[in-house]
């Protein structure tokens, strides 16, 4: 039996103290972006492309418009952000550099606000690193910064011809099996110096993305900084060096490179409930 009063699991509630925080905090980051040139952007709830921008298929919540076409609702905002200024606005706006605060849904009924932004036909990673950690600084925490390529793995996958599963699934007891002398070091990696001392140990087939790390790594001026070059994330469009930023249990932001409309670009999410606990505590 469902009660007038209950919202559903997974759905959020902000009221009194937690709304003027919420608020407080958007606003604050909001400001930081704006001061950075970024322009706001409020995007459709509903879409037609998260398939493409979601790992699992699972995770959409879906239904059909009046031409039953499938829609989703918003369970990512980067690629539509794009689309919508490349495609929809066209010739309306030649501004590259956009930020956006609302929310994502997923199944079965999960919402999640964000404070995310978009860097539309730039590729200097360490630039949206660097604009993350300034941030963080701003609201006086320091979480831990995480910092992985997306194609290191993928190219151990098939340097050693092992499923790329057991990267995504981090099974690092299976890595250590295959008794490979530099992929245990690079298992081991977390630091920018650690990095550096393999870099001239992994296959040529490896080194360039392992480079491109160390390179983009020693850009960003952050000090609670882990390089962790094994780790395979969950969305679908990350193409290149990403990121994210963790405390203890919570995800705070995640960020990164893609390919989108024919150019790289770069962007990320922080996520508001994770930043107001930490706030909080």
């Amino acid at each position: 039996m469902v009660f007038e009063h209950e919202i559903p699991k997974g759905s959020r509630l902000y009221f009194g103290k937690s709304a003027r925080a919420k608020r407080a905090l958007e606003n604050k980051v909001c400001e930081i972006l704006e001061a950075r040139d970024f322009e706001e952007i409020v995007t459709p709830n509903f879409s037609y492309s998260q398939h493409q921008s979601i790992e699992n298929q699972r995770k959409l919540i879906k239904f059909s418009d009046e031409i039953n076409e499938q829609v989703s609702l918003r369970a990512d905002s980067t690629l539509d952000v794009v689309r919508i200024i490349s495609k929809r606005l066209g010739r309306a706006t030649d501004n590259k550099k956009w930020f956006y605060v609302q929310p994502v849904f997923s199944y079965p009924s999960n919402e999640e606000y964000q404070i995310g932004c978009e860097w539309i036909g730039h590729d200097n990673i360490a630039d949206i690193m660097n604009l993350t950690t300034d941030i963080l600084k701003a609201l006086e925490v320091e979480p831990i910064l995480q910092i992985s390529n997306i194609n290191i793995p993928k190219l151990i996958a098939s340097e050693l011809n092992i499923d790329i599963n057991i990267l995504k699934n981090g099974e690092m007891a299976s890595l250590f099996k295959l008794k490979c002398d530099w992929l245990d070091k690079l298992i081991k990696v977390k630091s920018i110096e650690d990095l550096q001392n393999i870099v001239n140990i992994v296959p040529t087939s490896i080194k360039k993305e392992v480079e491109k790390l160390l390179t983009r790594a020693k850009e960003v001026n952050y000090s609670n900084m882990i390089i962790a070059p094994l780790y395979y994330g969950s969305l679908k469009y990350y193409n290149g060096i990403y990121y994210r930023v963790i405390s203890d249990n919570l995800t705070v932001c995640k960020g990164g490179m893609y390919s989108s409309e024919g150019s790289c670009s770069l962007g990320f999410a922080l996520y508001t409930d994770s930043l107001l606990k930490i706030l909080e505590d």
